[in-house]
């Protein structure tokens, strides 16, 4: 069976998305689908007409992208991208009934379909966040980077047509990055000085950020990069709950991708005694992959509840 390894070591001595038109049939006209307002003659909107249709749709789609942008963990970005989803979509299939004034006819198509490619791209990006492949507001953004790019080039070609308010990206996406701490560098840590040490062995094929409890104060976190170890030292005697998250590309709260939340079942003791010649504590090595031989499970942990 393959499981972590948890093992205890007994030294002596040292050692973290208007058509108004007219029909020429008999009878009563059918009514007219969509967004009515003025016309200009030609069956189109006019310009200010056309420029207030946009402006609603406008402040929706900023207000969904900047609370998406704004949240901080994986059940408010689930969230925040269903409801921004559902408001692109509203505003795409509005905008797209609209009959925009003649001259902004080329512009207001390719801002149309570029609305709707990055709609769908968000949704496919929210398939990734329930599936953990891609964890924060920013792993989002750089997933959707280049549609959310094409998208706010279609509404500033649109704006500066006619002072058109179709500028509906609020944030900046940037490009994906594999940003990674140095080995063994604490993210945060209280003061060690005990004699105990934890070796930590990060065996996986993802970075990890090891968050060890002392009931509900953190002791330490630390990053350990894939295929390396740390070794923590100075661990005061106590009663520990060990955390870990892997995952890739820290943002210096969180893996942007790829991540996951577990920790150890049981608790880890370090301990020291004192003798008349000798004095004594215990220190740990834990794995964060599967080994053979392994005797410490783990259990995945909600994000909401894991120590941030």
């Amino acid at each position: 069976m393959l499981a972590p390894r948890l093992i205890s070591c007994v030294l002596g001595l040292a050692t973290l998305t208007l058509t108004a038109c007219s029909s020429t049939a008999q009878g009563p006209a059918e009514p007219s689908q969509g967004v009515t307002g003025p016309s200009s003659g030609t069956g189109a909107l006019t310009a200010a007409a056309y420029r207030d249709a946009l402006t609603e749709q406008r402040t929706g789609v900023r207000a969904a992208l900047t609370a998406l942008s704004s949240a901080k963990t994986v059940k408010s970005l689930n969230d925040r991208m269903e409801r921004a989803e559902e408001t692109l979509s509203g505003a795409t299939e509005a905008l797209s009934a609209l009959a925009p004034p003649v001259e902004a006819r080329v512009q207001h198509e390719a801002y149309v379909a570029s609305l709707r490619d990055f709609t769908t791209q968000l949704g496919m990006t929210l398939g990734k966040v329930g599936g953990r492949s891609v964890c924060t507001a920013g792993g989002v953004f750089s997933d959707v980077a280049d549609k959310l790019q094409a998208l706010d080039q279609a509404g500033r070609s649109l704006t500066a047509l006619g002072d058109y308010p179709a500028d509906v990206v609020p944030v900046k996406a940037a490009r994906k990055q594999t940003r990674r701490p140095a080995n063994g560098r604490f993210l945060r840590a209280e003061r060690l000085s005990g004699r105990s040490s934890l070796l930590i062995d990060n065996g996986g094929s993802r970075d990890a950020v090891v968050t060890v409890m002392r009931g509900k104060t953190k002791a330490f976190s630390v990053f350990v990069r894939k295929k390396s170890t740390f070794r923590v030292k100075g661990v005061r005697d106590g009663t520990y709950e060990i955390f870990f998250t892997h995952g890739i590309d820290w943002d210096g709260r969180a893996f942007t991708r790829s991540c996951s939340f577990e920790r150890f079942e049981k608790p880890v003791q370090f301990r020291t005694t004192y003798t008349a010649t000798q004095i004594r504590w215990h220190d740990w090595r834990v794995t964060l992959h599967s080994v053979t031989g392994g005797n410490a499970p783990t259990t995945d942990v909600d994000p909401g509840t894991f120590p941030a």
